[in-house]
Order: structure tokens, then C-alpha cells, then sequence
């Protein structure tokens, strides 16, 4: 792989969608598709219509025909749903998943990256996968593998286990995939994952991708680079200024006068333990400007990742009209980004901008009524009677507590699974409301602003990539 300068980040449920990725790719950066929630993505999308039929066209594409055919006749409604009809429900991951939801998510994950794939026009093309979601990474990955993924990229938590399932999946292999379960002690689970029982037949091999663990310490890349079934092929090395998720604070976590957390110079990274590993990396968040990209390949990088830039640009999948708001607070100088240490109900601080008519807004966050019915984010755990409970800080608060989840953990948590499906267009309408958007980007504004300065009226993923590397346009 001849590295590329310049990777675009994997951005919420879909803003890094196949148009961006695509776009990215087609201009010599490497694209990369989110690869969160693409089930439900796909699925309601297709109730909406499919009104220029490119989600059918991927479909024709799947390698087995009959399972391409049994997702359009389930999904697929001419003419689009009523906007004020529901979308259909989907069954929430387990470890024990009926084999039409785990079909929805190998094929959902093949239609975006095909589609990315052919936007791309040859060029490479990588999904970015959450650790933290441990229950949709297989299928998710093998989805991917089947439309020819190049890269996989994966982070939010300790991606160990990402090397050896795809060597696996590139073999069509059962895999046994280990699941965390909270309180289980010694006890062992795993999620059971079978391509060819899953699809009925057996495939010729797939090239099996590269994979780049995303990482914000030398500690855990150290540690995943010292074995062969954990080692990755390079690193995103992220910082605390990238937008999304990122790691708490090392040691003692203290807050500003706003509520946010306090970084040190101990949540930088350095450069020379990186070059040390041997691995080739990335850096990621703070490098919105050409010059902070020449300094990153100076120090030895390969390049950098970024997200922002991208996220804003004409080929985001953000709904249009949270995409001009933040643009039109960027240009009146008052866009606010926060480190929320509560919004996520991961536990991880989480970047959340500030705008009007999203959760972002105490009232509405207030009107909200709590349903987890995506359920990404839940975490398994033992319950007090010894069973397996699926939990999320952020669904009904007496649901939680019977599930021996602490009652303090739920206050402020947003659900950032139907938050972030929203913020691209995909709201489950409820009773009184559609669910409301949560808009995230990274602190570091620099490079929006200059960007925004040479194209007042937005720009595109091309202009991006002149702007921070001229030269390799």
C-alpha cells in the first residue's frame, strides 16, 4: 500500500457516507465509510423509496443473488413511506442474532462500500469500525470484504481482536468473535460468526484489507504491536481534539469552567515511540491546516487523518440543513464545540457542537422521551441473577436500574444511536416529534475558517484536499 497523505475520518452513523468516501478516493486521499448502523441505514433507505434506484443497483451486486432479493422484498417500498409513517423496526444486536439480522448487516455494509468503491474510480477505499460496537463487527467486516474493502480502520477501545477476524473472514472462516460482558469474571463469551452458513455457499477467497488500529497512547500501540494476532499494519494516532469520541484524560480527570475535560501534554502523542514500533501512523485531530501537515510528515508520520473539514464539505451525508447551520455559526464567529463527559453513554468524552433544535439544547434534550430501540451502544453485563442483560445508561431510566445499572450513570446520557442517525436525514418520527440530531465535530476550527474564507458559499472534498496538500492533487 503506497500510503496515502491524507485519510478522511470515519465520521457518526453515515456523515462519512459512499458519496464522501468516493469523492475522497477520486481525489487522491484515501475515503473512508463509517461502518456504524449501515443495517439500519440501508433498510431506511429503502423504505424511503430508493427514488434514483442506486441502493438497488448495489443490490443486483451482492454474490448471492436470493439474499440481495429476500432484503429489497422486506425493506423496499415503492414510493417511500408517508414522512409521518415509522420505519420499520429492526430486532437489536445480540449474542444470538436471527440470521436475517445479521444478513441486513453483511449486506448493508457491501452496498456502502461498493458504492464507495465505484464513486472511488479505482482508487482505495477503507470503513472505520467502533471496538466498542463488538456485537456488528463481524458481519459488518465481512460485508465490507465482499465489496473489496482495501482498509480497515477501528478504534474506540482496544482492537486486538480485528487482525485475526479478518484473516479469518478473508477465508470465509467460523469465527468465534469474544464479546465483553461486564461482571462475568472468568466466564468467557463470544459471538459465533459462519459465512458460509450465513450465506449458504461457499465464496472463492477475499483479499483480506489492511488494517490500522486507531489509537491515543504509545501504551496500547506498544501493546497491540508485540504480536503477530494483534499487530496491525499502521496506526491513526487520535488526540483530544478530534471530533467524535475520544480517551479521557490521563490520571485525574479535571474539568474547566465550562464542564469540559482538561488535556495535558501526557495526551500528546510522540512521535519518535511511534517511529519506533515500526509501523507506519497517522495523525489525527488538530491537523486542519497545510502547514500542520508538513509538520506531521516532518516528525515522521505518513500522514494525517481529518474529519471536520470533511464533515462540513458538500459530499457529507449531514443533513443539509444542520450542515448550513454550522457553517453560518462558523461564519459568524460564534460555532461552539464542547467535550461533553457525560453525552456518550459509552463513558467516553464526546465532542458535541452546539446548535439550535438539537440535543445539544437542554430543552430539547429535556423534551426527549428515553427509547432505546437501535441499541448499538448497549453493553452486555450479568445481572443480578446471574443472567445476560443487554444495558445502555441512556434508555428508560428503570430499565436500566433493573438491569443493575447504577441510577446516577443515566443522568445527561444522550442516545447518540437514534441522535446520530437523525443527524443524517433518518429520524424515527415518534408520536409527537421526530427524534432530534446531535451535530459532532473536532475543536480545532482553524482550517473550516480559512476554507470558508476561499469558498463563501461551502466547499467540496476536492477543495479539501488542495487546500492541505496542493501538490498531491
Amino acid at each position: 500500500m503506497t500510503s496515502p497523505l491524507i485519510i478522511q475520518g470515519g465520521m457518526g452513523i453515515g456523515v462519512s457516507g459512499w458519496r464522501l468516501a468516493g469523492a475522497v478516493g477520486s481525489a487522491g486521499g484515501l475515503g473512508v465509510v463509517s461502518g456504524v448502523a449501515l443495517d439500519s441505514q440501508l433498510a431506511r433507505r429503502l423504505q424511503d423509496g430508493d427514488a434514483d434506484g442506486t441502493l438497488r443497483r448495489a443490490l443486483s451486486q451482492f454474490p448471492v443473488p436470493e439474499i440481495a432479493k429476500a432484503v429489497l422484498s422486506r425493506y423496499f417500498v415503492p414510493g417511500g413511506r408517508r414522512d409521518d409513517q415509522q420505519y420499520r423496526a429492526l430486532s437489536r444486536l445480540t449474542l444470538t442474532p436471527s440470521r436475517d439480522r445479521q444478513l441486513l448487516a453483511v449486506v448493508g455494509a457491501f452496498v456502502e462500500v461498493h458504492l464507495a468503491k465505484q464513486a472511488a474510480r479505482g482508487a482505495r477505499v477503507g470503513m472505520n469500525l467502533l471496538e466498542k460496537i463488538q456485537l456488528a463487527t463481524p458481519a459488518a467486516a465481512y460485508g465490507a470484504m465482499l465489496a473489496g474493502v482495501d482498509v480497515v480502520l477501528a478504534g474506540a477501545g482496544i482492537p486486538a481482536r480485528l487482525p485475526s477476524l479478518l484473516n479469518a473472514l478473508a477465508h470465509h472462516r467460523q469465527v468465534e468473535f469474544p464479546i465483553d460482558v461486564a461482571g462475568a469474571g472468568k466466564t468467557h463469551f463470544s459471538l459465533r460468526f459462519d459465512p458460509v452458513e450465513l450465506l449458504g455457499r461457499r465464496l472463492a477467497p477475499l483479499v483480506r484489507p489492511l488494517f490500522l488500529a486507531i489509537v491515543s497512547s504509545h501504551t496500547l500501540a506498544a501493546f497491540l504491536a508485540r504480536d503477530e494476532q494483534t499487530r496491525p499494519d499502521g496506526f491513526v494516532v487520535e488526540g483530544p481534539i478530534a471530533g467524535g469520541h475520544n480517551a479521557p484524560p490521563r490520571g485525574a480527570v479535571q474539568l474547566d469552567e465550562r464542564g469540559d475535560p482538561v488535556y495535558g501534554p501526557k495526551d500528546e502523542a510522540n512521535p519518535p515511540q511511534f517511529i519506533a514500533l515500526g509501523l507506519p501512523f497517522w495523525l489525527a485531530g488538530g491537523f486542519s491546516r497545510p502547514e500542520q501537515v508538513t509538520a506531521a510528515c516532518a516528525a515522521g508520520a505518513s500522514g494525517v487523518q481529518v474529519g471536520t473539514l470533511f464533515a462540513l464539505s458538500e459530499e457529507s451525508a449531514m443533513a443539509p440543513a444542520l450542515r448550513l447551520q454550522l457553517l453560518e455559526r462558523l461564519r459568524r464567529g460564534d460555532l461552539v464545540v464542547r467535550t461533553d463527559v457525560r453525552a456518550s453513554p459509552t463513558g467516553f468524552p464526546f465532542k458535541v457542537a452546539r446548535l439550535s433544535g438539537t440535543l445539544s439544547e437542554p430543552p430539547v434534550y429535556q423534551h426527549r422521551r428515553r427509547v432505546c430501540d437501535l441499541g448499538y451502544l448497549r453493553t452486555l453485563a450479568m445481572s443480578p441473577e446471574g443472567t445476560v442483560v443487554y444495558r445502555c445508561p441512556a434508555e428508560p431510566v428503570a430499565a436500566y436500574v433493573q438491569k443493575g445499572g447504577d441510577p446516577g450513570e443515566t443522568a445527561d446520557r444522550v442516545c447518540l444511536c437514534n441522535a446520530l442517525i437523525a443527524t443524517i436525514g433518518l429520524a424515527q418520527p415518534r408520536r409527537s416529534h421526530a427524534e432530534p440530531a446531535i451535530a459532532t465535530l473536532g475543536a480545532d476550527l482553524d482550517g473550516a475558517l480559512e476554507l470558508l474564507r476561499e469558498h463563501p458559499e461551502g466547499w467540496a472534498a476536492r477543495d479539501v484536499l488542495s487546500y492541505l496538500a496542493p501538490s498531491s492533487t
